[in-house]
């Protein structure tokens, strides 16, 4: 029907005809008075007649004395020009109907569309504002709850928010500091009561938090940063390594080291320690002390992994799972147990080929259709197995007795060590919550602040704690219990993980179900509080995710993993 319109383009395809007709009603209609009728040009007319949408004309042109109307961009639709203020919309849209003014911006343009596609996810909006939170398309609120989920990964840093203030955090004096390190060393337990009136005045909140910061650490290099140690190297970049250079110190670096991670293992098989992590520049390992997670043997999870890694603790004879992959047939075979020699392991390959083309036999099929041999079924059973490589599903669990052969494994394992690079020659990261020999105490730093947030009836004071540094899962339930007395019950916080720790919340299989007093007996001496102990005794739900962030409201919690 536009084609039979002369002069009309909908897509603006010959410019000159539509300016030139814009230029000539310009200067034809420009003397004639407001009031008077005006002739429309024929090809207007034609247009009309075709039964097409058309702005009208302006009331008035330049010399007229009417309103002016803004002039409609020549390069947008024809049916999309702006409503009038007197014209009501035909259908009100829900973005429309909540703006203050007749139009929006891009921004609240996508705003509205989300909310239109997503309208659950407007219980984001009344989350606090902490940057750098964000949460993926499979978030789920978690119902109330007066606990929280056990979270096995590390955190980078906690940021605290409060209608509170958190001065009571700030410039400890030298007696209370002195009395959170012994409260710590010595294990000491600190009951606090559910509110406290004047946080700034409780010496023995103060003290708590004090005992709440102190983690312990192998090897202690003040000026580099030891955790994390996956991707680090930008920020290790420069510093000074003097032992990169010199094998004689390498070797004392490394044989101090095997001492500290010996000492950790056999507290943590006495059950004098919880859990601890050894972290690589490859991958991060958490061993948990029998009892933990609801196991009734010592676990190690080590994540991520590659295939080199697990050939070799297959060599070793590691016996390990894969948790998060679907083992069958040959594969299961082969990561369950003991490694196979090379007898065992073709005759294995053997029977599961013949076992995968005898449907061909029994249709009577088999010499007219080519079998793939078998160098192409063991590259592809390669490729497969390399595609989880540096990825959560390639986390590997090993319990009970193989994880002191993965001791050994990892003291006389080579590629533990970077061999260039700015980690080249540095040993892994030991991180503990109570000491071991050869450990260096460090402190979580912790700052407070105070700001200004918007309000519908102005501005508000907003009070925000900010902790950083490696914080562990003792320390994260610690500092929930202090600021549910410090804060009333009320607070909210933005949690930041180590994203290759997160799987550590993966729930393996459980062989029995274990009896809480039974554990609390044996690990009483572990160094925690006991409800920390009750919390880390819990089975993990949140699978390959981690909490990310926390609400408290009158002693009730709300998460987000």
């Amino acid at each position: 029907m536009a084609l039979s319109v002369p002069g009309y383009s909908p897509s603006f395809k010959r410019p000159p005809e539509t300016l030139r007709l814009r230029r000539k009603r310009g200067r034809s209609l420009g003397a004639a008075s407001p009031t008077e009728e005006r002739p429309e040009p024929a090809t207007r007319r034609a247009a009309l007649t075709a039964g097409l949408p058309l702005r009208p004309f302006p009331a008035a042109g330049r010399g007229g004395g009417g309103p002016a109307v803004s002039r409609r961009n020549p390069f947008a639709r024809l049916d999309n020009r702006p409503r009038a203020a007197a014209e009501p919309p035909s259908v009100p849209s829900r973005g429309q109907q909540e703006a203050p003014g007749p139009f929006l911006d891009s921004n609240q343009e996508n705003d509205l569309l989300w909310e239109e596609k997503i309208p659950e996810r407007t219980a984001v909006t009344e989350l606090p504002q902490t940057p750098h939170v964000s949460f993926s398309e499979s978030d789920i609120p978690s119902s109330e709850s007066t606990e929280l989920p056990v979270d096995w990964s590390i955190k980078t840093r906690l940021l605290f928010a409060s209608s509170q203030p958190f001065t009571w955090a700030d410039h400890l004096k030298a007696q209370e500091e002195a009395q959170g390190v012994i409260q710590h060393c010595r294990a000491t337990e600190v009951t606090l009561p559910q509110s406290i009136q004047d946080p700034k005045l409780s010496t023995e909140l103060r003290c708590a938090f004090q005992q709440s910061l102190i983690y312990w650490l192998h090897p202690a290099l003040s000026w580099l940063p030891l955790f994390p140690r996956i991707g680090a190297d930008r920020k290790m970049a420069g510093k000074t390594n003097p032992w990169s250079n010199d094998e004689t110190l390498q070797h004392i670096l490394m044989s101090d080291w095997c001492v500290s991670f010996t000492s950790l293992y056999n507290l943590l098989k006495t059950k004098l320690c919880p859990y601890f992590y050894v972290c690589t520049y490859q991958f991060t390992i958490l061993f948990r002390a029998a009892g933990l997670a609801g196991d009734d043997v010592i676990t190690a999870l080590m994540s991520p992994t590659t295939r080199g890694i697990r050939e070799a603790m297959k060599n070793e004879g590691i016996e390990f799972s894969l948790p998060l992959i679907k083992e069958s047939g040959h594969e299961k075979r082969k990561a369950s147990g003991t490694s196979l020699g090379h007898g065992e392991e073709q005759a294995v390959s053997d029977e599961d080929e013949e076992e995968s083309f005898s449907w061909l036999e029994e249709m009577g099929v088999q010499d007219k259709i080519k079998k793939p041999d078998v160098l192409s079924i063991k590259l592809r059973k390669e490729i497969h197995e390399v595609q989880m490589d540096h990825r959560p599903e390639s986390v590997v669990l090993v319990k009970g007795t193989n994880t002191f052969t993965l001791l050994n494994f990892l003291i006389n394992c080579k590629s533990l060590i970077a061999t260039s690079g700015p980690q080249a020659g540095l040993p892994p990261t030991l991180l503990s919550p109570i000491a071991f020999r050869g450990a260096t105490m460090q402190m979580l730093k912790a700052r407070s602040v105070n700001m200004k947030t918007q309000a519908p009836s102005g501005y508000r004071d907003q009070f925000s704690l900010e902790i950083t540094g490696p914080i562990m899962p003792h320390s994260l339930h610690s500092m929930t219990m202090l600021l549910r007395s410090s804060q009333s019950g009320s607070f909210s916080a933005g949690l930041y993980t180590h994203e290759p720790t997160a799987v550590f919340n993966i729930c393996p299989p459980k062989d029995k179900v274990l009896d809480k007093e039974a554990v609390h007996e044996e690990l009483a001496n572990c160094g925690l509080h006991p409800k920390t102990l009750d919390h880390l005794s819990q089975t993990p739900i949140l699978g390959k995710s981690s909490l990310r962030h926390v609400a408290m409201s009158d002693y009730i919690y709300n998460w987000r993993s």
